[in-house]
C-alpha cells in the first residue's frame, strides 16, 4: 500500500523514522500555519482520518492500562489526568478509563461565564494557542479531589489553589497528548502546574513519541529541575527529519497548490453557470463556498444522562462514568433505529473538542448494528486536501464555526468525509453548538447532504458547573426550515445517584444509591429502647436506626465458614434468578435493588450478566418503608433515566410477602398520582421460601450469609430512614454511609467469594433455567398462611410481630427484641449462626415439626402489637 506520508515527503524531503508501524500510525500533511508547515496525521486518533471507534477508543485505554501499571493500584486511585484541546480531548478521557478510578480534566479553548480559571498555558505551535483549565472542583488539580462523587459536591479534601501549599501531593498527574514532539508544550504545562499545584510524580502519555535525540535529554534535566519524578509512556517512538528551509518550502507548496485548486473551482463553476461564476467569486478572491439545497436532517433524542458532563471541560469522575457506561447501548440503539435500513457505512462525526461522547456513542454503536462504523470529528485546523493516496487529507469540508467562538466567526473543518462512501453521518454536537450557523445553508449539516444519503444530529447537553455564577442561560431554540427541528425539552433534574467510595464501600460502578447521606446525623437508638417505642406507637420505625451489631470473632468466623459452604448455593441462584430476568425481560434490564438486602444480590446479579454475556447491567438501589410505600422520588429519577418497563426490581428473600404487596400498592399509588406509568410491580428475588413471586433463584429456605449482618456485609450503608424533618417532598429517602467500620467490612468479600464460583455452577444454572421457564411459578403465598396460623398458635395475634425465613430470622436477632425462635427438626449448618445468636441473647430455640421454613423468629409480645405494622412507630433520634 501507498504510504499517505509519501507525497509530503517527496515534496519537501521530510522524513520519518521509528519502529515497525510507524508509517501505518501516522501519516503526513501540510498545513497553513506559519509556525509549522507539515502536520502528523494520525490513523487512530480518530480526529482526522475517520477510524473504526473500537480501534481508536482501544488505542487510548490500552495506553491508560500500561499508566495503572506504572502507578499500581494505589497510585492510580489518586491519579488524575489532564488531556489537551482539542485533539487529545478524547484520547485523554480513553487514557483515564483505562486507569479506571482516576478523575479526568482536559484544557479548553472554550471561556465558560461564571467559571473561574484554575490555570492556563500557551501551545506555541499550534493553530489556536491559548488553553484555559476549568473544573468545576477546585481541588482536582490540587490531587486531593474526592474521586468517588460526582465533581464539585464538595467532599474533596485539597487545598485548592493555595499557593503557599508546603507539601507537594502524592497523586500522580497523568498529561496525554497525541503527540510528543519537541516536548515544549507539556513541560511548560508542568512547569506552570507545579507553581501552584505541587506534586510528585508526572507521567506524560502520547501516541506517539517523536522528539528528537537534544529533546530526549531535556526530560531527565526537567525533573531534576523541578524535584518530582517524570515518566514517560508512548505507544510508538520515532523522529522526523525537517531539511533546512522546509517551513519557507512548505509555505509556497501549500499556496501554489491552494492557487490550482482555487483556479479548478472557479473554472468548474464557470463552466456550470456560464458568468455567474464571476459574480460569486470576484476577482482575486478565493471563491466562495456552494451554498447546498438543505435536505431533511432527523434529530436522535439520545437521552443522555442526567448530570453527566459532555466531556472532561469542568472534570469527569468515576462516579460520572459509572453512570455513562450503561446508559450507551440504549443511546447507541436509539441511533442504530433511526438509520436508513439500506446504511452499510456510517460516520459518527464529533465536534471540535466534542470527542469523547461521540466516540463512546460510536463504539457502543458498533455492537448495536451491522453497519460499518466509522468514527472522526471537526477541526479548527486549517490543513491542505490533496486527492492522492500519498498524502494523508485526501478532502475537506469546509463551514461556518457554530458555536459562537471567544475568538470570533471563522471556518471550520471536516477531513476525509467527502467522497468516502458513507451511506449516514450521525452529527454530535452539544447544545451549545447546536445553532442557527450549524443549520444554516452553509452549515456543517447542509455541507454534509451531497455526500450522505442521511445526516442525522444528536445533540448532548452543555454541562454547566454548579458553581458556574452568574447561570449561563440556555441556548435559544432553533428554527430553521425543515432542517432543525425544535430542541427537546430536557427531563427534570433530580438528585444524581450516590456512589462509592463517596458513599458505600461498593465499587462506582456496582450499584448507584437513589439516596440522600445522612452519615452525620445521630439516628440510632438501643434495641430494647427502640422496640418499646416501636410498639407503644412513639414513631414510625423507619425514623430511627437500630445500633448496628458488632459480631464476635466466633460469629465472624462463623459467618466466614457459612459463605464458604454456601457459596457455590448462591451462585447457582444468582445465576438462576438473572438468566431468568434476561429471559423474560431482555438484555436492557435496569436492576433496581430495594435496599439495603437486595443491594448485595443485585450487584451480584450485574455481574453474572457480565461474566456470562458481557452486559453491564445499570444497578440502583431505593428505598421502599413499609406502611409509607416506595421512594417516589427515585421512581421519578429512574424514569428520567431509563425506560420503567425496562426496571427489575430486585431483593434478597421473601418471608411473609409483606414487601412485595408493600411495592404493588406503592407502584400504583405512584402512577395514579404522577402520571409516570410503566413500572413492573413483580419482584426478583434470590430465595423465595415464602412463595409470593414468580422470579426467583430457588424456593428453599437457605442461609444466605448477607442476612448474617448488617453494614458490614451491604457496602457498610445501614437501612433507609424517612423521617419528614430530615426527608423533604423532593428529596431522596436518607441513609448513614458508616465510614468508621472499613476495617470489619466484608462486602467486597462476600461478592468475590460467591463470583468466584460462578464458572462451576453454569450448567446447572442452565438447566434451573430451562425447567423454570416451563414451570408453573405463580406465588402461592403459602408463607402467609404459616405466618398468620403461627402468630395463633403462639397467642401474639400480630403477624408483624412473626419473621419467617432464615434471613428475616436473623433480622429479628440482630436488630430487635427476640422471644423465641422456630427452628425446623433436623435443620443442619443453615441454623449454626442463629443458635449462636439465640445462645448469646438468652432466646430460647423450640424444634418444631411440619415448619415450611427452616426457622421463624417471633418478636417478643410484651411492647403490644403493631411492632413494624402500617402504623406502627419508632423512637425519635437523640
Amino acid at each position: 500500500m501507498v504510504w499517505s506520508g509519501s507525497w509530503v515527503a517527496e515534496r519537501l524531503g521530510v522524513g520519518l523514522v521509528g519502529d515497525g508501524e510507524l508509517r501505518e500510525l501516522l501519516g503526513l500533511a501540510l498545513r497553513r500555519n506559519p509556525k509549522r508547515a507539515h502536520l502528523l496525521v494520525s490513523h487512530v486518533l480518530g480526529k482526522h482520518v475517520p477510524q473504526r471507534p473500537s480501534v481508536v477508543y482501544g488505542a487510548g485505554f490500552e495506553l491508560g492500562r500500561r499508566v495503572r501499571e506504572l502507578l499500581g493500584e494505589a497510585g492510580t486511585r489518586r491519579a488524575v489526568v489532564l488531556g489537551y484541546a482539542e485533539t487529545a480531548t478524547g484520547l485523554g478521557h480513553a487514557v483515564a478509563d483505562g486507569l479506571g478510578t482516576a478523575a479526568y480534566l482536559h484544557s479548553t479553548r472554550r471561556p465558560v461565564a461564571g467559571v473561574p480559571r484554575a490555570g492556563g498555558f500557551e501551545e506555541s505551535h499550534s493553530h489556536a494557542t491559548s488553553h484555559l483549565l476549568l473544573p468545576e472542583d477546585p481541588d482536582l488539580l490540587a490531587g486531593e479531589a474526592a474521586k468517588g462523587g460526582a465533581a464539585g459536591d464538595g467532599t474533596g479534601g485539597g487545598t485548592g489553589g493555595d499557593t503557599g501549599q508546603a507539601r507537594p501531593s502524592d497523586a500522580a498527574l497523568v498529561l496525554v497528548d497525541d503527540e510528543f514532539s519537541t516536548g515544549n508544550t507539556v513541560l511548560n504545562t508542568i512547569r506552570a502546574l507545579h507553581e501552584r499545584y505541587p506534586r510528585n510524580h508526572y507521567v506524560i502519555v502520547a501516541l506517539v513519541d517523536m522528539r528528537s535525540a537534544d529533546d530526549r535529554g531535556r526530560l531527565a534535566e526537567f525533573a531534576t529541575e523541578i524535584g518530582a519524578r517524570v515518566d514517560l509512556v508512548a505507544r510508538n517512538t520515532g523522529t522526523v527529519h525537517l531539511p533546512e528551509g522546509v517551513l519557507e518550502k512548505g509555505q509556497a507548496l501549500v499556496a501554489a497548490q491552494e492557487a490550482a485548486q482555487n483556479a479548478v473551482s472557479a473554472h468548474e463553476a464557470e463552466r456550470a453557470s456560464g458568468s455567474a461564476a464571476q459574480e460569486t467569486a470576484p476577482s482575486g478572491d478565493q471563491p466562495r463556498r456552494p451554498t447546498v439545497q438543505p435536505r431533511p436532517c432527523a434529530r436522535v433524542d439520545l437521552r443522555w444522562p442526567a448530570g453527566v458532563p459532555d466531556g472532561g471541560r469542568h472534570g469527569f469522575t468515576p462516579a460520572h462514568r459509572a453512570v455513562l457506561e450503561p446508559a450507551l447501548p440504549a443511546m447507541a440503539d436509539r441511533i442504530a433505529a433511526a438509520l436508513d435500513d439500506g446504511a452499510r457505512r456510517v460516520l459518527v462525526l464529533g465536534f471540535e473538542e466534542l470527542m469523547y461522547a461521540p466516540l463512546r456513542l460510536g463504539t457502543a454503536l458498533e455492537g448495536r448494528t451491522r453497519a460499518e462504523v466509522r468514527y472522526s470529528t471537526t477541526t479548527r485546523s486549517p490543513v491542505l486536501a490533496v486527492d492522492d493516496p500519498g498524502y494523508a487529507i485526501r478532502t475537506r469540508l469546509v463551514f461556518p464555526a457554530h458555536d459562537d467562538p471567544a475568538d470570533g466567526p471563522g471556518d471550520r473543518f471536516a477531513y476525509n468525509v467527502a467522497g468516502a462512501g458513507f451511506d449516514a453521518v450521525v452529527v454530535v454536537v452539544d447544545s451549545t453548538a447546536d445553532t442557527p450557523e450549524l443549520h444554516a445553508p452553509d452549515g456543517l449539516l447542509a455541507q454534509l447532504a451531497p455526500h450522505t444519503a442521511q445526516v442525522l444530529l444528536a445533540v448532548v447537553p452543555s454541562y454547566v458547573p454548579s458553581t458556574a455564577t452568574p447561570p449561563v442561560a440556555a441556548p435559544p431554540v432553533v428554527s430553521v426550515q425543515s432542517y432543525a427541528p425544535e430542541r427537546q425539552e430536557e427531563p427534570r433534574m433530580l438528585p444524581e445517584p450516590l456512589r462509592g467510595p463517596a458513599f458505600s464501600s461498593y465499587a462506582p460502578d456496582e450499584v448507584g444509591w437513589l439516596l440522600q447521606d445522612l452519615s452525620d446525623t445521630e439516628l440510632e437508638a438501643p434495641t430494647e429502647e427502640r422496640e418499646e417505642a416501636i410498639q407503644s406507637g412513639g414513631a414510625h420505625y423507619a425514623e430511627s436506626l437500630p445500633v448496628e451489631y458488632q459480631p464476635s470473632d466466633q460469629y465472624q468466623d462463623l459467618f466466614k465458614a457459612a459463605l464458604d459452604l454456601s457459596a457455590a448455593r448462591i451462585a447457582r441462584a444468582v445465576g438462576t434468578v438473572t438468566e431468568t430476568v434476561l429471559a423474560e425481560r431482555g438484555p436492557r434490564a435496569v436492576l433496581v435493588s430495594l435496599a439495603r438486602a437486595g443491594t448485595p444480590v443485585g450487584v451480584l446479579m450485574r455481574r453474572w450478566a457480565q461474566h456470562r454475556h458481557g452486559t453491564g447491567l445499570p444497578h440502583y438501589a431505593v428505598s421502599i418503608v413499609r406502611g409509607r410505600g416506595i421512594d417516589a422520588n427515585a421512581l421519578r429519577w429512574l424514569a428520567a433515566h431509563h425506560d420503567p418497563a425496562d426496571v427489575v426490581f430486585v431483593d434478597g428473600w421473601t418471608g411473609k410477602g409483606a414487601i412485595t404487596r408493600e411495592l404493588a400498592s406503592a407502584i400504583t399509588e405512584f402512577e395514579e398520582s404522577d402520571g409516570t406509568i410503566g413500572f413492573n410491580p413483580e419482584i426478583a428475588v434470590l430465595a423465595d421460601p415464602g412463595g409470593c413471586v414468580r422470579t426467583y433463584g430457588t424456593r428453599e429456605d437457605f442461609l444466605i450469609p448477607s442476612a448474617c449482618l448488617n453494614s458490614t456485609v451491604s457496602g457498610l450503608i445501614s437501612r433507609t430512614v424517612l423521617r419528614s424533618d430530615l426527608v423533604g417532598p423532593d428529596d431522596f429517602h436518607g441513609a448513614k454511609f458508616y465510614r468508621e467500620l472499613a476495617g470489619s467490612d466484608v462486602s467486597g468479600h462476600f461478592l468475590d467469594t460467591v463470583a468466584d464460583r460462578f464458572d462451576e455452577v453454569t450448567d446447572a444454572v442452565d438447566a434451573d433455567v430451562k425447567e423454570l421457564l416451563t414451570a408453573d411459578r405463580a406465588p402461592t403465598w403459602e408463607g402467609w398462611a404459616a405466618v398468620e396460623r403461627i402468630s395463633e398458635e403462639y397467642g401474639i395475634h400480630d403477624v408483624n410481630l412473626v419473621k419467617p425465613g432464615v434471613g428475616e430470622t436473623t433480622r429479628v436477632l440482630l436488630r430487635r427484641v427476640p422471644w423465641k425462635i422456630l427452628a425446623k427438626r433436623g435443620a443442619g449448618a443453615d441454623l449454626e449462626h442463629i443458635r449462636l445468636l439465640a445462645q448469646q441473647r438468652g432466646v430460647p430455640v423450640e424444634e418444631v415439626d411440619e415448619l415450611p421454613y427452616t426457622c421463624v423468629g417471633l418478636i417478643h409480645p410484651k411492647y403490644t402489637r403493631g411492632a413494624t405494622g402500617a402504623d406502627g412507630k419508632a423512637v425519635e433520634s437523640k
